[in-house]
């Protein structure tokens, strides 16, 4: 089955949440149980000494409906003098193709109907059964009393009063028990009046089933149809209850239609008390040369919010001819407060926008076309007009990419982009420009050339590669103000020359490591440009990482070409295994010197005037087993400060097993107060837009310095904990805090956490401080190859404990949206 169209299968229970509602995913019901628990098996009811001469006689020709002749073996055999019946007693052993049928005395009749006195024992590829007594025919199938039985497929076993098996391979019980734990085991049992069991559908079916846990009934259900294997199968799934404080009882009845092997849709009403009813859906499709998914949430009238509340998600791609691609992701929610009201965690308060974009694009060995549409709807209204991304409707970048001579000797090609800038002017407000740069209110279009050539020389340890580039940009504006440039352009040449070496020895007594020096340098030249009068529409200066250093822009977009008349230097130095090559330890550090102190800026960016930037380093080290940690850090000499670190160090000796501590750091930079508090503008282009006088007055400092710490670990027989705990020294105060626990036996599994987390975002643009705190809670409890009862609490783990992978790894995500556990 292709990946998109995985499904768990629809059992799934759910247990209230506090604080926060807890959307259900569920555990397979072909769920392995835990490998170290002996599987569960059904004690044998006849004698196990082996018998002493056999009778054996062949009954009868190929009989087609089941598979072959019939076989008899037995101690002592007795037969009528008419041949109409004979009876065979002491350790009867009946075989027919993959079918067993034992018993202590077996009567058969001239039909070949089998009739088992005393204990029997019947094995086919898929059932194994032990009665009190038993029938066995051919053409009939097999009836049994005072049954116990064993899937033999998966681990599960039961009893029931009475058994038919039809040769059609349907089980047919009355009176049943039913468990996945090992014998002697009953921690959890389902018991219904009657079960039906189809092998070969792979379909369960029970009515008046009641699950008990412990003795502790927590279910009753009229009707229950569940999968016997992996295939996926239409049918409601079990209903999820919750409680919220802002939504109050939660009520899901989700059902599953399996429309086609590459096509489904579950139905998700979900039913708030305090907000009426939501009407989900979630539809996805898989084509051979497309897939796609369309979510959606409808509520009509929210009661709480005094409206109808949305949130719609279109994914799709579809890969056409002649090496064509199109693909949609777009969503679109009804209001500003739903990823606040409707998700659980920090994710939902820090999302400040949600993207639409359609691409059409082609690729081949030397071209790279792209027709797109972008838009993005913000989320957060504390920010202003002026500080949200612009639409690119519509947008079309093409590159060419072209070598000749021997080895690629001769690199030619070019880059280009065709884009109209967009936005909605009605409440921009104040337009006006610090001075000497143009209106940050304007719109229109952009259109940039960058033809370049280069050569590459590259031999054993070396490589050189001198490079032109002629970058031309030409604007077409809207709402200009007075005596602004409404077709301002800029042509720029760069040259640059980059260059490295590779060194490496053999290390250790055996001379089993390898240590490699790798010093790179790259001289860039590009003359000054005035380019205060070209707009800021998606141009923004990235973070200082050790990449960074060896652009030739040192801005991210084409708004802004950075002059340059500077040296980038920087060495690697990296342990290796001198086997298989496995990285020990890598470290990179590097500066640029400046020759000439770059002129060009963003609006209200603070000008350069060091003649270095500065220093950058990454450290990788995993020399140690089980062990392993990675630094960044950015160092400013001038100031004799730390800018930037990022540390992060993990203790991983078992795939369940793992502690991780992480501190991370940023001094503070100016930015609109409005994006403070945003963690992903960077990713939206938000932090590219430039700031009005009036929003320069505004702007914070915007910093930040956390601590991490997140683990899971076994701590005592089947317990396990985990936690996880995310503080701002900043704020003093948590952002984010966990705990919880584990205890797991063979058929079964309860997990209990609590969490606090930011759940609003502040009120204005000028705060800097984190807003309001839900408290939440969560159990979960697994019955292992049934369902579970409670949240995806295995997702969640996964999600925000880096490292951490659960000892079943059979984990699904059934609702993938921005919703999460509490």
């Amino acid at each position: 089955m292709p990946p998109l169209m995985q499904r768990p299968n629809p059992i799934t229970l759910a247990i209230l949440s506090f604080g926060a509602l807890a959307l259900v995913a569920v555990a397979p019901l072909t769920a392995v149980a835990d490998q170290s628990c002996s599987s569960p098996t059904v004690p044998s009811l006849l004698p196990q000494t082996p018998s002493a001469t056999k009778a054996k006689k062949p009954l009868g020709e190929k009989d087609v409906a089941t598979g072959g002749n019939i076989d008899i073996e037995a101690d002592h055999s007795v037969a009528d003098v008419d041949g109409k019946k004979a009876t065979f007693t002491g350790n009867v052993v009946i075989r027919q193709g993959d079918r067993q049928f034992k018993a202590d005395q077996v009567d058969v009749d001239s039909h070949k109907n089998v009739k088992g006195q005393g204990g029997v024992d019947y094995t086919d590829p898929i059932v194994h059964i032990l009665g009190a007594g038993g029938d066995y025919s051919p053409t009939g199938g097999a009836d049994f009393k005072s049954a116990q039985f064993q899937l033999l497929q998966r681990p599960a076993r039961g009893t029931a009063e009475t058994m038919n098996l039809t040769p059609e391979g349907i089980l047919n019980l009355k009176e049943v028990t039913f468990t996945t734990c090992p014998a002697n085991d009953k921690s959890w049992i389902l018991s219904a009046d009657d079960i039906v069991l189809d092998t070969r559908a792979k379909i369960g079916e029970a009515h008046d089933a009641k699950i008990e846990f412990k003795g502790v009934p927590i279910l009753y259900l009229p009707y229950l149809s569940f999968p016997l294997g992996d295939e996926r199968k239409s049918g409601f799934l079990f209903p999820t209850i919750g409680d919220n404080s802002r939504s109050g009882v939660v009520l899901g009845v989700p059902y599953y239609w399996n429309i086609a092997p590459n096509m489904d849709f579950t139905a998700e009403p979900i039913e708030y008390s305090r907000r009426n009813i939501d009407l989900g859906g979630d539809f996805r499709y898989l084509e051979p040369g497309s897939k796609g998914e369309l979510l959606w949430h409808y509520l009509p009238d929210d009661s709480v919010f005094g409206g109808s509340r949305s949130d719609v998600r279109l994914r799709n791609t579809a890969e056409l001819a002649d090496n064509l691609r199109f693909a949609v992701d777009a969503e679109n929610v009804s209001d500003s407060q739903y990823f606040q009201d409707f998700s659980q965690g920090p994710e939902g308060t820090s999302t400040a926008f949600v993207e639409r974009r359609a691409t059409l694009s082609y690729r081949d060995d030397h071209w790279r076309i792209d027709g797109e549409a972008q838009q993005y709807q913000t989320i957060d209204n504390t920010l202003s007009e002026i500080n949200r991304p612009y639409a690119r409707a519509p947008s079309l970048s093409a590159s060419n990419d072209n070598s000749w001579g021997p080895g690629g000797l001769v690199h030619y090609g070019f880059d280009s982009e065709f884009t109209d800038f967009d936005r909605d002017l009605a409440n921009i407000g104040n337009c006006t420009a610090p001075a000497g740069f143009i209106s940050p209110c304007v719109t229109g279009w952009r259109m940039d050339i960058a033809p370049t050539a280069s050569l590459n020389f590259i031999g054993p340890g070396y490589f050189v590669r001198p490079s032109v580039t002629y970058s031309a940009t030409q604007y077409e504006l809207n709402n200009t103000q007075l005596g602004e440039n409404k077709s301002p352009s800029r042509t720029v040449p760069i040259a640059s020359l980059d260059t490295g070496l590779q060194f490496e020895r053999d290390m250790g007594s055996a001379a089993n490591r390898k240590l490699t020096l790798e010093p790179r340098l790259l001289y860039l030249y590009t003359p000054y440009r005035n380019q205060n009068d070209l707009p800021v529409f998606d141009t923004a200066l990235p973070d200082l990482v050790p990449v960074e250093l060896f652009r030739n822009n040192r801005y991210v977009g084409y708004d802004r070409v950075s002059d340059a008349d500077q040296v980038a230097m920087g060495v690697t130095s990296r342990l290796l295994d001198g086997h298989d090559g496995r990285q020990f330890l890598a470290v990179t550090i590097g500066q640029i010197y400046y020759f000439e102190t770059p002129r060009v800026t963003l609006p209200y960016e603070v000008p350069q005037t060091s003649t270095h930037s500065d220093f950058v380093t990454q450290l990788e080290i995993n020399a140690f087993k089980n062990w392993n940690s990675n630094l960044g850090l950015q160092w400013n000499p001038q100031a004799s400060q730390v800018e930037r670190a990022d540390v992060n160090i993990q203790y991983k000796p078992a795939a369940d097993k793992v502690i991780n501590v992480a501190y991370r750091f940023e001094r503070g930079t100016i930015h609109p107060a409005s994006q403070c508090n945003i963690e992903d503008a960077n990713a939206t282009g938000a932090t590219a837009t430039a700031l009005t006088a009036a929003e320069y007055s505004q702007a914070g400092i915007c910093g930040f310095e956390q601590v991490e710490v997140s683990g899971a670990w076994p701590i005592a027989g089947h317990w396990n904990a985990f936690a996880r705990e995310v503080y701002s020294l900043q704020d003093k105060q948590p952002l984010e805090s966990f705990a919880g626990f584990e205890y797991g036996s063979c058929c079964w599994r309860v997990r209990f956490g609590a969490r606090r987390y930011i759940s609003r975002r502040p009120l204005t643009p000028q705060s800097t401080e984190t807003g309001p705190q839900d408290l939440g809670a969560w159990l979960q409890l697994e019955l292992m190859g049934l369902a579970s009862v409670g949240s995806a609490s295995d997702t969640f783990l996964i999600d925000e404990i880096r490292g951490y992978t659960p000892s079943d790894a059979n984990s699904q995500k059934l609702f993938q949206r921005a919703t999460s556990p509490p």
